[in-house]
């Protein structure tokens, strides 16, 4: 038997994005619905860092002491290492701003607290295997969602004044709504792999050497996540060579894993391939409908900006959702004119991120494609004194402001909030 479920806003997907928001609105008194493809929350994820811009809104909802109460590692001045010798990209201590390092943790325990806390508040509704299959419409505006109900096989129709499409970047929302992803070019892709935590025994570094460009970082538990960057759709060569001869060239980059590997990394079953394509959705807002995070833009990995991007839409949705529902209390769906407010003020600065993310990548991918054609006599030299000069430039400094802090710092509006939040005992 089909099932029908009214409600104000409609968020899909519990990513960090998603979650924030419901909370959000949650405490602001607005009729909230939740949904979630997945079975649970425990599952792979891969965004890990969360920037000083994530941990101010995290501070302005009282919610700070809670996140570092969960396994992390601080970061603040993550290092590269080229041949042998280390430097510092980056100084979050000598940015100033309310905090000066950033985290790396897993994000499912995030997103079970914030599941957690917006479930303290009696208009809130959330429901896990109940993936989203398409939108409904009333009027020529998005009216709803359509879903399947995965424990029963049922369809699920979840009718509200807002669809809020946070399901990543291979958005259900974005993609039956119509809206062309605008995906952009890119020459890499990333492979990602665990590492015992003690085995890489150091916050957030990367290092580059002969065999290649290896990036690794603690978690905060047992586990490190480490990353290897290829050409982009040479995956298939690379599982072709064996696993075996994919060890062998991360240990010519760091030897020191050279005792962990076989045990860490038995086979590619243990890899997990992220394709960097980055993207800018045509529009994010429509009747009814508002995107946020990867399912508006998709982000690059470069920079770890995901997660920071999609915590400012969901401060900036909040404050559009919850004045739009103020100035039209009808029952029908929002017009996109009350919601383009949220992709005005959102759109230039997700645009200045990636082109700085794209700046970046161009000079990563010289590094990883080209950098084995210059003599390494040359070759080793000039990426030394680079890595000694580059940090310390203006143009390095702004850059790493921009990717700390973000270009339009957001600033939740509490005004809208009904009452505190629940005290936690």
């Amino acid at each position: 038997m089909d099932t029908e479920i009214e409600t104000t806003v409609a968020v899909v997907g519990a990513g960090p994005g998603g979650c924030l928001l419901a909370y959000l609105l949650a405490r602001s008194g607005i009729e909230t619905t939740l949904i979630e493809r997945h079975a649970t929350l425990d599952r792979e994820f891969r965004g890990y860092l969360f920037q000083p811009l994530a941990l101010d809104v995290f501070e302005q909802l009282g919610l700070l002491d809670e996140v570092l109460a969960l396994d992390h590692e601080r970061v603040s001045r993550p290092e590269v290492v080229i041949y042998g010798r280390p430097y510092r990209t980056i100084d979050f201590e000598a940015l100033g701003g309310g905090h000066d390092y950033a985290l790396l943790m897993e994000q499912p325990p995030l997103l079970e607290l914030l599941v957690e806390r917006a479930a303290e508040f009696p208009n809130f509704e959330y429901h896990d295997r109940l993936p989203a299959r398409d939108l409904l419409y009333e009027g020529g505006r998005v009216a709803g969602v359509l879903a399947t109900n995965r424990r029963t096989g049922d369809a699920v129709r979840i009718r509200s004044r807002v669809v809020v499409g946070a399901d990543g970047r291979y958005s259900t929302v974005r993609a039956s709504a119509g809206i062309d992803p605008g995906r952009l070019a890119s020459k890499l892709d990333l492979l990602w792999f665990k590492l015992p935590a003690d085995a890489v025994g150091e916050t957030a570094q990367g290092r580059y050497d002969d065999g290649g460009l290896l990036l690794y970082f603690g978690l905060g538990g047992e586990a490190a996540q480490a990353g290897w960057f290829i050409p982009r759709g040479s995956y298939a060569d690379l599982r072709g060579r064996g696993i075996e001869a994919f060890r062998e060239r991360i240990s010519t980059v760091d030897p020191g894993l050279d005792g962990v590997l076989p045990d860490a990394l038995g086979s590619f079953d243990d890899c997990t391939l992220l394709r960097i394509e980055p993207g800018m959705g045509e529009r994010w807002v429509d009747g009814g409908l508002l995107l946020l995070g990867d399912a508006a833009h998709i982000a690059s990995p470069v920079g770890g900006q995901g997660n920071a991007l999609a915590i400012a839409d969901a401060v900036v949705a909040h404050e559009t959702v919850a004045r739009a529902l103020s100035l039209d209390p009808g029952d029908g769906p929002l017009p996109a004119c009350a919601l383009g407010r949220y992709e005005s003020r959102r759109r230039p600065a997700v645009e200045r991120v990636v082109e700085t993310q794209r700046r970046l990548e161009r000079a990563l991918t010289a590094l990883v494609l080209h950098g084995e054609r210059v003599p390494r006599p040359i070759r080793r030299p000039a990426l030394r004194t680079f890595f000694s000069v580059a940090p310390r430039s203006p143009l390095a400094e702004r850059t790493a402001e921009l990717l700390a802090f973000g270009p339009d710092p957001v600033r939740v509006d509490d005004s809208w909030f009904e009452r505190e939040a629940p005290t936690q005992f």
